[in-house]
């Protein structure tokens, strides 16, 4: 993980989406992504080229936790103690014992040095702008509008 200025709103929203996409697809996190305040993308590994619907799902599935006014907490952790529901493979070789884990209640952990909202409810409205999927990957970008 390498410091980054991401917007808290934007940044809490990717978490979300990740553990939605990670809970649809059986995938991984986001393969590659770029948070910024205004937008947003994230790739996906997935076999087969979601559907239009599919995708709808994914919003609404999203914008349901964000409206679920759920708590972000944090908490730090060994790295040991971290594998045992982590998974760590995205962290440098480098990382400290000790890390972030930033925890969106009880729907998704993840190890992270990001600023968040400390609650859901502050993120808004989000919304996928376009997608794109080609040789198995996944682009999804959104935006996050206030409610």
């Amino acid at each position: 993980m390498s410091e980054k200025d991401y917007d808290p709103r934007m940044h809490t929203a990717e978490h979300i989406l990740n553990q939605t996409m990670v809970r649809k697809f059986g995938c991984r996190r986001s393969a590659n992504s770029h948070i910024e305040k205004k937008k947003s993308k994230c790739d996906y590994i997935i076999a087969t080229e979601p559907s239009a619907q599919t995708i709808l799902d994914i919003e609404n599935e999203v914008n349901s936790v964000i409206s679920s006014n759920i708590p972000i907490t944090d908490e730090m952790v060994t790295q040991e103690q971290a594998k045992e529901f982590l998974d760590l493979s995205k962290l440098p070789s480098n990382a400290p014992a000790t890390i972030r884990v930033v925890r969106v209640g009880d729907f998704d952990a993840c190890a992270c040095i990001g600023p968040h909202v400390q609650n859901t409810s502050e993120i808004g409205f989000f919304k996928i702008i376009s997608h794109s999927w080609s040789d198995e990957r996944l682009r999804i970008r959104f935006k996050l509008f206030d409610s």
